[in-house]
């Protein structure tokens, strides 16, 4: 296990096998419909060097999940071979305890060993919203490829719904 950030109340280190159904569970919990299978595969393509897992810890107990993936394979940078931050969650009962930032701050960092910059998607509806605030403070723009939905950029007046699925790309110079 690899600690990223340590301080007296937050750790970040890397995900191990129990952190899969904590994660599934706590989701659960919030009545969303996680797959289990998910996290189990974030943990092999850590092990594989694929991507990396930061999770955190508040107060000893796991606290979320982000992770970063070191050669993405879709969404509009895919060719700059920039990395992306995926799957940056702190779940409720720690929100307002700076976890997110922090997050932020080591996957940042560890992008900034690959690449000059990092981008990320975000989801638009309201349930996003304190997200795209953080993103925003931290400057991260809009790339300027609009909407995308379900994996492809959404032509203009085209239909959709406005769920999980109805990102906007953001990215970020590290370096």
């Amino acid at each position: 296990m690899k600690v990223y950030y340590e301080d007296e109340t937050v750790k970040i280190r890397s995900m191990v096998p129990e952190d899969a159904k904590a994660i599934f569970d706590t989701y659960m919990s919030y009545e969303w419909h996680p797959v289990i299978e998910t996290y189990e595969n974030y943990l092999k393509e850590q092990e594989a060097g694929e991507r990396l897992v930061f999770i955190p810890e508040y107060e000893g107990k796991i606290a979320g999940i982000c992770t970063l993936v070191l050669s993405p394979t879709e969404g509009p940078f895919v060719e700059k071979e920039w990395p992306e931050i995926v799957d940056l969650c702190v779940f409720f009962h720690v929100h307002n305890k700076g976890i997110g930032n922090k997050l932020l701050d080591v996957a940042e960092r560890e992008a900034s060993k690959l690449s000059d910059h990092v981008f990320l998607a975000v989801g638009v509806h309201s349930g996003y919203g304190q997200a795209q605030r953080i993103y925003a403070k931290r400057g991260y723009k809009p790339d300027g490829s609009g909407v995308w939905y379900q994996g492809k950029p959404l032509e203009p007046y085209a239909p959709c719904v406005n769920d999980d699925d109805l990102l906007l790309f953001l990215y970020k110079k590290v370096r």
